[in-house]
């Protein structure tokens, strides 16, 4: 289908690309992955022919149609509406549509004998032909069911495109692309400005779509849904995976693993021979030989091990001391322009509480975290803070309120606590890969990911027990991300966050809040398991796309009966899967710390059975007995220590197959 042969692109000093080569087939479904700034947005680009590839040749197939969604937000298309501007993705079969009007309005005028009839005749077959092959008669549905999927309302489809956000822009403009169902679908972060129940409506059509399709996502479950092969740019080099991201991080490890065996053993070798030659060399009987061991190591193709690439490492300062109750939102209410956003929104959260906050576009998320923090005020209803309780906001375009003038150090020394030193500070920063002179750049040019980091690091410069967090994975790449991921795992303060990424959100959240009509419900669990109770309580009606999520949704939330038994069944399995999650959960937990605390015993075992079975050691009594009374005390905890973790799981299964046989 496409195939890209020996690809170079040199920016000054650095590689880009080197020496690329890759192949596409028919049915590849393929995630670009790699770090911010390494080629992937450029080698898409050159793939879809809006870029030179440089050195190297890229050739596809004649048949091949290429659709290519780029990150940049398009520009508006004045005068058209939104259904009109998605219509557009059929223009071709519109053309022959007006062309077989055209043809019979002609035909009325002349003589059915006529040879100009006649072709006219023949024209007409042949286009009808086509557009019966087209699906001309579906055109509508297929269009009306894309563009609600992708979140648009029925009310938008007479709406200018002017009326539109760049966001809406972008899933107009991806719209069209899976209206044209190209050969070769090329997707640039086509996850961006989407909501959680958009994303889950896009990964079922992707993964019915036919043909080809490249995806470069930093959403980790996205790739995993819809990806079965994994491309790695690193260092201007691309490595072929078989699998999703999830397969390609363990096949990846393995690689590694056997390149460092490899790397080594020949190490071994080489000083062995250096050794060979170093001990002989001025012997003239072994002159040949010594020559040979040398012409075998000129010869050797040495193996590099890769340097891994820099990555933010941080950790959230400890949280201080509050009170029971985090933040409580009572009865709010706010309204823009007339418009409602909340009527009566109210949910508690408690100390060390880390809750996720779904919700379709424009259903408040941003607003919420913003009222919290005192950004704004609400038009009624109470924001209460628990004692001692001091947020730290992050906002979803925290990083276009840098000021652009100020240097990083400078950003961070507006922010800081004066318990900071300059030392702390330019810590903190070489932990966000601010390192040396980098520390001196002004904020004006730095990439969209250093902005982010450079706004993250100033958050965690003000202590404090309360982070609101909106989108902040936002230009972050994936390995960044379960950094900041395992950082909040860790972070032991109360945490409010807004983000569709789930694979991120399901490290660390134990809450779900879903905000709908101006309301909010509160789930326990993280999104999967949020996920899982929409799905399981979806209505039976065909419906695909964000109405029937919406209604799986109110079905919980509004309890309704009669005719509705089936999804009363859903709702009693709903509140089955939070009672299971409830019950797992801490046992899980606990048998986890059990089995870190077991393999540092059994570590700490092994090395005294090695110091024991040194001979020497019978020489000095006492310290025979010492290590002898350690490795017997040893053996008791760790015996207790099975013995509980033996317990607990026996417990886990027990309440698993006990929800088994309640359906679950």
């Amino acid at each position: 289908m496409l195939s890209i042969q020996n690809l170079t692109l040199q920016y000054g000093g650095k590689h880009l690309f080197n020496d690329v080569c890759c192949r596409i087939g028919d049915q590849d479904r393929i995630g670009l992955v790699g770090v911010n700034g390494a080629g992937k947005s450029t080698l898409l680009r050159i793939m879809s022919g809006a870029d030179e590839s440089g050195e190297g040749f890229v050739t596809r197939a004649r048949y091949v149609t290429i659709g290519y969604l780029p990150q940049e937000t398009p520009p508006a298309v004045a005068g058209r509406t939104l259904y009109q501007e998605a219509e557009t993705a059929f223009s071709g079969v519109i053309a022959l549509q007006n062309e077989l009007e055209a043809i019979a309005e002609e035909m009325s005028s002349l003589d059915s004998k006529s040879d100009e009839f006649t072709e006219l005749l023949k024209r007409h077959g042949e286009i009808q032909h086509k557009l019966e092959q087209s699906g001309v008669f579906q055109i509508r549905s297929r269009i009306e069911k894309v563009l609600t999927g992708l979140g648009f309302k029925k009310t938008d489809f007479e709406k200018d495109c002017l009326s539109f956000s760049g966001g809406w822009l972008m899933r107009l403009m991806l719209a069209k692309l899976l209206l044209l169902e190209p050969s070769l679908l090329l997707l640039d972060e086509p996850t961006n400005h989407l909501d959680m129940e958009t994303l889950t409506w896009l990964e079922e059509f992707l993964q019915s779509c036919k043909g080809a399709m490249v995806v470069i996502s930093h959403d980790r479950a996205f790739l995993d849904n819809v990806t079965n092969i994994t491309w790695e740019l690193s260092k201007g080099r691309l490595t072929a995976y078989k699998g999703n991201y999830s397969k390609y991080i363990a096949e990846r490890e393995k690689r590694i693993e056997i390149q460092k065996a490899a790397y080594d053993n020949q190490q071994a070798n080489i000083q062995q021979t250096m050794r060979f030659v170093e001990r002989f060399r001025a012997k003239s009987t072994k002159a040949s030989q010594v020559q040979s061991r040398l012409r075998q190591l000129e010869r050797m193709e040495k193996i590099e091990l890769e340097e891994p690439e820099r990555n933010i490492s941080f950790s959230f300062p400890p949280a201080m001391p509050s009170g029971k109750l985090a933040v409580s939102i009572s009865n709010l209410t706010k309204s823009y322009d007339k418009k409602p956003v909340f009527n009566g929104l109210s949910f508690d959260l408690m100390r060390g509480d880390k809750m996720a906050v779904v919700g379709v576009n424009g259903a408040g998320k941003s607003t919420l975290l913003r009222l919290i923090a005192g950004m704004e005020r609400p038009d009624s209803g109470e924001i209460q803070l628990g004692h001692n309780v001091k947020p730290s906001y992050f906002g979803q375009h925290q990083t276009q309120e840098l000021n652009s003038e100020r240097t990083v150090l400078e950003t961070l020394l507006e922010t800081a606590g004066p318990e900071m030193t300059i030392t702390h500070i330019r810590s903190l920063l070489g932990a966000f890969l601010f390192r040396e002179d980098e520390v001196d750049k002004k904020v004006k040019v730095l990439s969209g990911g250093e902005k982010s980091r450079l706004a993250l690091a100033r958050m965690i410069a003000t202590p404090a027990n309360l982070l609101l967090m909106d989108e902040p994975t936002n230009h972050l790449d994936m390995i960044s991300q379960e950094i900041l991921q395992e950082a909040l795992r860790q972070y032991d303060g109360s945490l409010i966050v807004v983000s569709h990424n789930r694979y991120f959100l399901d490290g660390f959240t134990g809450k779900t809040l879903d905000i709908s009509n101006g309301l909010g419900s509160v789930f326990s669990g993280n999104i999967s398991e949020y996920l899982e109770i929409i799905h399981n309580s979806l209505p039976d009606t065909g419906e695909t796309g964000q109405e029937a999520f919406s209604q799986g949704k109110g079905d919980i939330e509004a309890g309704k009966t009669g005719k509705n038994k089936g999804k009363e069944a859903r709702q009693v399995q709903a509140r089955l899967i939070q009672e299971r999650s409830r019950a797992l959960n801490p046992l899980k937990r606990q048998n986890i710390a059990l089995e870190e605390e077991i393999a540092a015993m059994e570590a700490r075992k092994t090395a005294l059975e090695q110091a024991m079975a040194d001979s020497n050691l019978y020489a000095d009594t006492n310290a025979f007995l010492q290590l002898n009374n350690e490795y017997k005390a040893l053996q008791t905890d760790l015996e207790r220590h099975y013995a509980k973790w033996e317990g607990i799981q026996a417990e886990i299964e027990a309440i698993e197959a006990d929800y088994k046989q309640k359906g679950l």
